[in-house]
């Protein structure tokens, strides 16, 4: 099982194809101008794709503004921002592609891009699937008791449908179940430190509700970042 960056038209077809059936969308039309600034990063086993995420990198928080998530979040807050900034997207799996050694590599992966880049912050937009809000109740509870980012640094609102979930939510019930109901992914960053924006998209065309994300590099605990790091090699 490898890691690499995606090569040539044959690749790229192979990801799109992969983009499509993980994002369904009106018209199937999954490319967009995000993936000219990007690198694509396959994860294969025996020639088949197992996993995908792409990256943007920006030399500092104004590029920010050519990314994906700038076209649901106002990211002017963190256009002072001046260290490179990575925004990853388009994280998928293939059916039956969850193993811990296809998530090993991609994070490991990432961890290498992040530190090459010398990127200070980690930023993207994360699903839950459904676009019912009251679907997610005990998740966005938990995300707004404990993980809203500070406030110099949150996006502010942008997108035409919106959730403000720390006024609508109501206190956590049962904090395990809650942190159960997230997506993978964003347990994933929460556990690197990560914080999330004070409110949700409703993205009706994939019948998703995302959040922004950021984790910021330098305060990822120690133990998590030498094993990315010995992932990447």
């Amino acid at each position: 099982m490898v890691a690499r960056l995606a090569r040539g038209p044959g690749d790229m077809g192979r990801v799109m194809a992969l983009r499509a059936a993980c994002f369904p969308r009106a018209g199937g039309q999954e490319a967009d101008a995000q993936d000219a600034l990007s690198a694509h990063v396959m994860v294969e086993a025996g020639g088949a794709l197992l996993g995908y995420f792409r990256v943007m990198l920006f030399g500092w928080g104004a590029g920010l503004a050519q990314g994906y998530a700038a076209r649901f979040y106002d990211v002017g807050p963190l256009s002072g921002y001046a260290r490179p900034i990575a925004e990853m997207g388009r994280f998928c799996l293939a059916p039956g592609g969850v193993h811990p050694d296809v998530l090993r590599l991609t994070w490991g992966a990432m961890a290498r891009l992040v530190d090459e880049g010398q990127a200070g912050l980690l930023v993207g937009c994360t699903s839950f699937r459904g676009a019912d809000w009251r679907a997610h109740r005990a998740g966005l509870a938990l995300l707004a008791e404990e993980f809203v980012g500070p406030g110099a640094h949150l996006p502010g609102r942008k997108a035409a449908e919106v959730v403000d979930y720390p006024a609508l939510v109501g206190p956590v019930g049962d904090r395990r179940a809650a942190l159960a109901g997230l997506p993978p992914l964003l347990r994933t960053y929460l556990g690197m430190g990560g914080w999330v924006s004070d409110h949700a998209v409703v993205d009706r065309e994939l019948d998703t509700l995302h959040v922004f994300t950021c984790v910021e590099v330098d305060r990822v605990p120690a133990a998590r970042a030498a094993s990315l790091r010995a992932v990447a090699g």
